[in-house]
């Protein structure tokens, strides 16, 4: 990565950074309702905070930035109050944020968050100054960590790449290809839809057109056709959930292109988290979504008749299968 490139230099996208708080509420980018609308939804309290992650307002990393930045909502909540009864609804807001959705390892945020109300409580500190001074700071050192992963990335492709991509990190891939183009690298992208919420052609198309790279929108099946026209020569990928062992969870549909990448000798990477608090990925807890995700699209309908939808959110891609994780450590 030259000098040129510093992470303050980097051109930012929406969806990088998508939920921040603004006076007392918590602004969150709905990312159903792109690209028709860059619209944001207020949130105030625990509950609303629960509601945009069920329904899926934002994805991954914004549900990971709309939990830490609610315990900001419940300090302030209960600002000078004492410190156990603040300890309280910290506690109780963690769990709740926990049960949200299962797959995604909120706990392990959720949990540094109630051992700082624990420490503060331990050492006699006020309670509210002490947790939101480490929330933003966790938060500044996280953006950081990101920035230099988007450098990293942008390093891993090399000029004349054809990357195909499903359900990457908000943000970061974006922000690679914009920097590739600053070094003069052509490269181009093919998206995949990514259904049943079709994120691929509403926002990963969008975002990288944005960020004036070069991208073709696919059918979600239509992955093995390209790979064997040759049309592909790199898989970057985003993650929800890692493993010990280095298997990961990411958005349905991530394994089967993993297979296909495996047997054209196609290099397979992901952007990662790195954890430890499960072993291998069939301890992942899957989470199934409600069949009429599947069954309709923009409020209608798509099939007649008693149909029944199955639509497990996420698959589990066996370590074996990546060529390289590119790491960021948020915890």
């Amino acid at each position: 990565m030259s000098k040129n490139n510093k992470n303050n230099h980097i051109k930012e996208s929406p969806l990088f950074w998508p939920a921040s708080m603004k006076g007392n509420a918590l602004w969150v980018l709905d990312e159903t309702r792109i690209p028709q609308k860059l619209h944001y939804i207020q949130v105030r309290n625990v509950r609303e905070a629960v509601n945009v992650i069920r329904q899926m307002k934002t994805r991954a990393f914004g549900q990971f930035l709309v939990v830490l930045n609610t315990f900001l909502l419940v300090i302030r909540k209960n600002k000078g109050r004492p410190n156990k009864v603040l300890a309280a609804a910290v506690k109780s807001a963690a769990k709740r944020l926990n049960k949200s959705r299962p797959t995604f390892p909120f706990s392990e945020v959720t949990s540094v968050v109630v051992g700082w109300a624990e420490e503060a409580i331990k050492k006699g500190l006020k309670a509210d100054v002490f947790i939101a001074k480490n929330i933003l700071g966790y938060l500044a050192g996280i953006r950081a960590r990101r920035l230099k992963r988007v450098c990293k990335i942008a390093d891993t492709i090399k000029d004349g790449d054809s990357i195909l991509t499903h359900c990457n990190v908000s943000g970061e891939l974006a922000m690679a290809a914009s920097i590739c183009q600053k070094q003069g690298k052509e490269i181009h992208f093919f998206a995949t839809e990514t259904r049943p919420y079709f994120q691929g052609s509403k926002l990963t198309y969008w975002e990288l057109n944005r960020m004036g790279a070069k991208v073709t929108l696919i059918a979600d099946n239509a992955v093995g056709s390209v790979m064997a026209d040759g049309l592909v020569n790199k898989v970057i990928v985003g993650s929800d959930r890692s493993c010990a062992n280095g298997d990961f969870a990411n958005k349905i549909g991530t394994y089967q292109i993993a297979v296909l990448a495996e047997e054209f000798g196609i290099p397979f990477y992901v952007l990662t988290q790195p954890s430890n608090r499960i072993k291998r990925g069939k301890d992942i807890p899957i989470e199934i979504r409600k069949a009429k995700e599947l069954l309709r699209y923009s409020g209608k309908r798509i099939v007649r008749g008693p149909v029944k939808g199955f639509y497990p959110a996420f698959d589990v891609v066996p370590h074996n299968l990546v060529t390289r994780a590119i790491a960021i450590d948020v915890r």
